[in-house]
């Protein structure tokens, strides 16, 4: 494999503990980010299969690193490459918390590759905004959104 193609890092404060955050973000129920839909082969543990299902795709990764409560590396492989998720969850005190996303596109350079992989660079502060919101709306009590509806789920 050879090194990096292209990275992406985002960051979002939330007025949440970083137990509290790291909980929430590891239980699969809380992973809505419609049109996608996430599977599980079992608990948020290294080695555990997920599924990403999308409309007309299904994408393939597994939990290859779990620091308990403050970071995980999800991994998915690619044509010729694997895209790389870490999340790093940091305590600020006073009940806030940093959660960090660092993407990576590894491998050979194929052609579009690249160009897609940017499209992350939209959507990810999109959705990391989303989960802070999600995380404060639930540590007051509150309802979560969830694709547009009020989730009263845990």
């Amino acid at each position: 494999m050879s090194g990096v193609l292209w990275e992406f890092e985002h960051s979002v404060d939330c007025g949440v503990s970083r137990p509290f955050a790291w909980a929430y973000w590891t239980n699969p129920d809380h992973w809505d980010d419609p049109p996608a839909r996430f599977e599980f082969a079992g608990p948020f543990a290294v080695g555990t299969q997920l599924t990403t299902v999308l409309p007309g795709q299904r994408l393939q990764s597994v939990i290859r690193e779990v620091v308990d409560g403050r970071e995980a590396l999800i991994e998915m492989e690619v044509t010729f490459a694997k895209v790389q998720f870490r999340w790093r969850f940091e305590e600020l005190g006073a009940g806030r918390t940093r959660i960090t996303q660092l993407i990576r596109l590894v491998g050979e350079s194929v052609e579009g590759l690249v160009e897609q992989a940017k499209v992350l660079e939209q959507s990810v502060p999109q959705g990391m905004t989303k989960l802070a919101g999600d995380l404060e709306r639930k540590w007051r009590g509150q309802p979560v959104v969830s694709d547009g509806e009020f989730d009263s789920a845990p």
